[in-house]
């Protein structure tokens, strides 16, 4: 019995302590976002003072019209928002085929391709970006979008092995019945194992999504001021006359910015989730 309570107790205390990591863990990650969220209805004064105010005497609202009214945020929005939907759409329907032909037609040479292929993963995106630039330029492709295209038509080794990884789990029964009923690969993989892949495709659409309207360093090397995106425009678009940056306003900027990131993960983390998990580690 006392061996009984000695368990229950040390059992009791290890959930606590487990749970006090995890919110202590949790409040420090969510605190700059809490901090940012804040600062942006304070005024300058207020933000730049010492000792730190925590909240602000008076909330300012105005902080958020000033961003629409000192930038064309609407119109740049869509922007980035309609390159970064159709730029998703591309990668993931290219990413889909690509791990479906690596995970269903076995060839000589195959796995050794797929390994390169995951190879790609471990280069930094900075050490290929200014072959990029020089390959687009000469190529006069700089100041256009067609960079988001190009690579959204080469897949993306991720998102392949994502894919990859979850077709690997269907039967090969399943294929042999397709197969006697007359479909080519094509139509078998359209009709069988791209709807039966929603997990994926919606953690692979969102994760595609975000790197574009997130971006910051690529629309700043290829694209120029009227054309650039989002992440870009808002980085130095508020100044007073003087030309001193308007921080509190570029804080309210940077809520609106991520808030339908934030917004897009709440409502399909389940999604995510359960992509990233029914793909595992088989093969």
């Amino acid at each position: 019995m006392e061996a009984q309570t000695k368990g229950y107790v040390m059992k009791r205390v290890s959930r606590i302590m487990g749970y006090s990591i995890l919110i202590i863990t949790s409040l420090i990650l969510i605190s700059p976002i809490f901090f940012m969220v804040v600062s942006s209805v304070k005024i300058d004064a207020e933000y730049l003072s010492y000792p730190i105010r925590v909240f602000p005497e008076i909330p300012h609202w105005d902080r958020y019209n000033l961003v629409f009214t000192m930038t064309p945020f609407v119109k740049i929005a869509v922007r980035t928002g309609l390159l970064a939907i159709s730029t998703a759409t591309i990668t993931t329907i290219i990413s889909s085929m690509v791990g479906y032909a690596f995970a269903r037609y076995h060839v000589p040479g195959s796995k050794q391709l797929f390994w390169l292929v995951i190879a790609m993963m471990i280069v930094p995106f900075i050490v290929i970006l200014i072959p990029q630039f020089m390959l687009y330029s000469k190529l006069k492709l700089t100041n256009t979008y067609w960079p988001w295209f190009l690579e959204a038509l080469g897949g993306t080794p991720f998102y392949i092995f994502l894919f990859r990884q979850f077709f690997l789990g269907f039967p090969k029964e399943l294929e042999d019945a397709a197969e006697v009923d007359g479909c080519g690969p094509f139509r078998i993989y359209w009709q069988i194992f791209l709807p039966n892949a929603k997990p994926v495709i919606a953690t692979v659409m969102i994760f595609a999504f975000i790197a574009v309207w997130s971006d910051y360093l690529k629309p700043l090397i290829y694209l120029n001021a009227k054309k650039t995106l989002l992440g870009v425009a808002l980085a130095s678009a508020f100044k007073n006359p003087q030309g001193f940056d308007l921080k509190t306003v570029s804080l309210a900027a940077g809520v609106i910015y991520v808030l339908p990131l934030i917004l897009i993960f709440f409502i399909f983390q389940k999604n995510i989730l359960k992509g990233v998990v029914t793909s595992g580690l088989k093969g």
